[in-house]
């Protein structure tokens, strides 16, 4: 069998890192498998697709370098999904339905109220041809529904093990909305179908919608693919959303994190592989097995997002950075800057707090002028290195007998103009002694 699997994001918002991570083991199962991935735009939402946020998600796939071999868009394929519900009403297996949504919402409250589940009666199908033309008649469009058969529905899932349904507990799922548009259903089981999609892989909430997909292939007389249902990410304080900030794969390449960083985490959290930062995607293909992932709900931290980005940071070359970092505005960076830096950082976005104090001309706060003249005429002679810090350090104190905050704040808000901020014997390093003789006598440099 030819492996082929898909990702297929609805663009309502941007790319988060729960879905990113399906994204990548799909990703992942088919490039271990020499396989084909499929990029899928599920845009069959109208009203709420858009088309920044197709561009947006393809950025980020890219940027953590998930490329596709084929791309489909579902806006483009209405006569396939039009053809499929045609054949389908042949068939007896769509029917349509009259129903407000009021209506429903009421059947579905009065079954809850008695304690049995929200099962859609199947009311529709004891109308007769004249009931219906009078409805339409109206102004009441149908939509359509799909006529479960009667019975189990079962699968060997390759992460969850066998699961089974019985059909007495699902709803006919609705194909085509009252406005004609088609659902998720029918159009991702069409799409499916013709792109001999091998294996579905998605989250686990997609378990009930699989279980009616297993019907719908075989109403179209289709093979069933192998289901795959990975566990959901959540974060400490709840769920992941797109809906809500803070988790978009955007920020975090804003924030500077580098993107095997992301997939060093996404790839080995909920599996039994330890997670450390990893610098080659082609050791994420080989180490990558389905048989690893969990049943059991995986917590996002960034917090150790921050600690791989780290690991790889601190393995990084000046070459491999050069470029991002003058991306980011940072023109008078130098390898030995870098090299300085590099141990003290999370993310390349703290670069940028190094780079202003250190690279760019300030005009120091020198109000106790007196103490930090002095401390410059004390400065060593020569290249400093970051053993010059402490050597400094002990003659300023045996000529003034200054210490603690007394001696290191004056020191710190003269080169640096903050009351915080990095390691001072490291901004030594890099300031040099012409600068940070300027700035402790408080010329601008």
């Amino acid at each position: 069998m030819h492996i082929t699997t898909r990702f297929a994001p609805s663009p309502t918002g941007f790319l988060h890192v729960g879905n990113a991570r399906t994204a990548l083991i799909s990703w992942l199962f088919a490039r271990r498998n020499q396989g084909t991935f499929i990029l899928r735009i599920d845009d069959t939402d109208q009203e709420r697709s858009q088309q920044r946020y197709v561009d947006a998600i393809k950025e980020d796939l890219i940027w953590l370098g998930l490329t596709w071999d084929k791309e489909v868009v579902q806006s483009h394929r209405m006569e396939q999904y039009n053809a499929a519900k045609e054949q389908m009403l042949k068939d007896g297996r769509l029917y349509p339905c009259y129903e407000t949504t009021e209506e429903l919402q009421i059947k579905k409250k009065l079954l809850l109220g008695q304690n049995k589940p929200p099962i859609y009666d199947r009311a529709a199908l004891s109308l007769t041809a004249q009931q219906k033309q009078e409805l339409e008649i109206s102004g009441i469009n149908p939509h359509y529904r799909f006529l479960l058969s009667e019975g189990k529905i079962e699968w060997p899932d390759l992460v969850r093990g066998s699961i089974s349904f019985d059909t007495k507990n699902l709803s006919d799922p609705v194909l085509i909305r009252a406005d004609g548009t088609m659902t998720y259903s029918i159009a991702s089981v069409v799409d499916d179908v013709e792109f001999k999609i091998s294996h579905i892989i998605r989250g686990e909430d997609h378990i009930t919608n699989s279980a009616t997909h297993v019907q719908l292939f075989s109403a179209m007389g289709a093979a069933i693919p192998e289901f795959a249902h990975i566990s959901l990410l959540k974060s400490k304080e709840g769920g992941i959303s797109k809906r809500y900030g803070g988790f978009e794969i955007r920020s975090l390449r804003e924030q500077g994190f580098d993107p095997m960083a992301v997939l060093s985490l996404l790839a080995k959290m909920g599996t039994s592989d330890a997670i450390e930062g990893c610098t080659d995607i082609n050791k994420l293909i080989e180490g990558f097995s389905m048989a690893k992932q969990s049943k059991s709900t995986v917590t996002y931290d960034i917090a150790e997002l921050t600690r791989l980005n780290s690991q790889i940071l601190h393995h990084k070359s000046w070459d491999e950075v050069k470029a991002q970092l003058y991306d980011m505005g940072m023109s008078g960076v130098t390898s030995m800057f870098w090299d300085a830096v590099r141990p003290n950082i999370s993310t390349l976005s703290e670069v940028k707090d190094w780079y202003d104090i250190c690279c760019a001309k300030i005009t120091p706060c020198t109000d106790d002028v007196e103490f930090t003249t002095k401390a410059a005429q004390l400065l060593p002679e020569g290249e400093f290195d970051q053993t010059t810090w402490d050597q400094w350090m002990k003659i300023v104190k045996a000529e003034t007998g200054r210490s603690g905050k007394d001696l290191f704040m004056p020191i710190r808000k003269a080169l640096t103009n903050m009351e915080h901020g990095p390691e001072l014997k490291l901004v030594l390093v890099i300031l040099g002694r012409d600068t940070t003789y300027k700035r402790l006598i408080g010329l601008a440099a």
